[in-house]
């Protein structure tokens, strides 16, 4: 284990004396282990604005590792002699971080005794249960990085989301954030940082109404990040992963990729939607609604510009296109019937039909005979499939019904598609060479996204021949 020298640094100007307040939310790549904090620590020290700390689970310390979030999940679900094993486990990862920064017993057992209340709690229910053992690898992770940042004589302080009136309602497991919240954060915020030259939060988590834990879907913590940048008006949002930037394509289909300095709101909600995976698509919103700027930086090379996500107006791009992104996580449902386009009523029955089955759509694109409903693949099981049909079939009586399960979706995104004539036709053109077929195509008013439908088999190399179209000469491609 590498030995972490202490070192204080000159105290913060307080709140009243600057406006300039900075989120900044670390993955659990960048706090797997005592050599990442380090590293926080240092990020921290450079810039005097950076505030808030938002801080996730500790993630993989290697390529085989588990996640401490994993961890938990086996603590919750673990019986007998097993729980007092899972439970170290956990408590090991965080262990190892105290003992680098020399976190007293004392100190450190405050995360010893949480671990072991987590059994014996009270909870509604199973997903009650769950969602307060997955939080508590944010949790334990904020008030160990406070300790830690104390042993460098600075205030810290350790501020958990109901300090902070963060409320959310729905799923225990995929909540989503109460909008008062925000007038609550408001409310508390210019208190908090007169107390602290850091507040740190745990991200991915929030109470709902009955004051029981409910977490984000995962990832969340970049989600709880966007809201504190809302919340306390913040200058800046950084989001500290384990990438340089957000690349036009994904690097595990294109050997490096044109990387992209600078993107709208927009394009990132559109990518991320189809599977950019490095910022959380939910998070982007609140961020979009108090207009803060997002920089996306890596930890280890935090020198690096980044890509900075930022508000769509004055900004101008010579590029085409963005980016394009693919996911396969979709299915399709096509039905076909004679002069369905003056049927009255038609799509209203059929949405009825989805209501009863607790099923949403993503897209629903259509023809004069024909329509096709483009599902999360996740939301329609084998045992409600066929019953699904034969109530559409039954109550819209199809000529024609199609269930499509190897279907996939590729988004092309660019503010720059906008001003350029023919960008579809170089897309469709460059498919085309390659004998990929185009199962669905839509494009949308603001025309900054092309959506394409292709069969999961054909996706990845839908993917590099678009990307050569528009980036053989600004990257190297595979």
């Amino acid at each position: 284990m590498g030995v972490f020298i202490l070192v204080s640094w000159k105290a913060r100007t307080s709140q009243k004396e600057t406006s300039m307040v900075k989120v900044v939310k670390f993955g659990g790549s960048s706090l797997a282990n005592a050599a990442q904090y380090q590293k926080v620590i240092e990020i921290l020290r450079a810039d005097p604005e950076r505030r808030i700390v938002v801080v996730s689970a500790p993630g993989k310390r290697f390529k085989d590792d588990v996640k401490v979030t994993d961890l938990l999940i086996k603590y919750a679900n673990a019986s007998g002699e097993n729980v007092k094993v899972a439970r170290q486990a956990v408590l090991d990862r965080y262990q190892e971080i105290a003992d680098a920064y020399h976190v007293s017993d004392s100190d450190f057992e405050q995360i010893n005794v949480h671990l072991i209340d987590l059994v014996n709690l009270h909870h509604a229910n199973k997903a009650c249960r769950l969602a307060h053992f997955k939080a508590a690898g944010e949790r334990l992770n904020a008030i160990l990085m406070a300790l830690v940042l104390k042993k460098f004589n600075v205030t810290a302080r350790f501020v958990d989301p109901k300090q902070l009136g963060i409320k959310a309602h729905g799923d225990y497991n995929n909540a989503i954030l109460d909008q008062h919240s925000y007038a609550q954060i408001e409310a508390v915020c210019s208190n908090l940082l007169d107390e602290a030259e850091y507040l740190v939060v745990p991200g991915f988590y929030a109470y709902n109404q009955n004051g029981e834990v409910c977490t984000f879907s995962r990832g969340g913590s970049d989600i709880t990040g966007a809201i504190l940048a809302r919340g306390f008006q913040a200058q800046l949002y950084e989001n500290f992963t384990d990438v340089d930037s957000i690349y036009s394509a994904d690097p595990k289909i294109i050997a490096q990729p044109h990387p992209i300095r600078e993107m709208t709101y927009r394009e990132m909600r559109e990518l991320a939607y189809a599977g950019f995976s490095v910022f959380h698509d939910e998070a982007i919103i609140p961020a979009i609604e108090a207009q803060v700027p997002i920089v996306i930086k890596n930890t280890d090379h935090p020198n690096l510009p980044g890509t900075v996500i930022e508000p769509e107006q004055n900004y101008a791009s010579d590029l085409e296109i963005t980016g394009v992104a693919s996911s396969s996580r979709f299915a399709a449902l096509y039905i076909h019937k004679y002069l369905l386009n003056r049927e009255v009523g038609f799509t209203l029955k059929l949405l009825k039909i989805l209501y009863r089955y607790d099923i949403s759509y993503e897209h629903m694109p259509s023809g004069i005979d024909d329509l096709t409903i483009i599902f999360n693949q996740n939301q329609i099981t084998d045992e409600i499939l066929p019953s699904l049909l034969s109530d559409i079939r039954e109550e819209l009586h199809t000529d024609q019904l199609e269930w499509i399960d190897d279907y996939a979706i590729l988004m092309v995104v660019g503010e720059g598609m906008r001003d350029k004539v023919g960008v579809v036709d170089r897309i469709v053109n460059a498919l085309a060479r390659k004998q990929i077929g185009i199962q669905m195509i839509n494009q949308g008013a603001s025309r900054i996204s092309t959506m394409l439908g292709v069969h999961q088999n054909q996706v990845n190399q839908a993917v590099r021949e678009i990307y050569r179209e528009f980036f053989k000469n600004k990257g190297r491609a595979d």
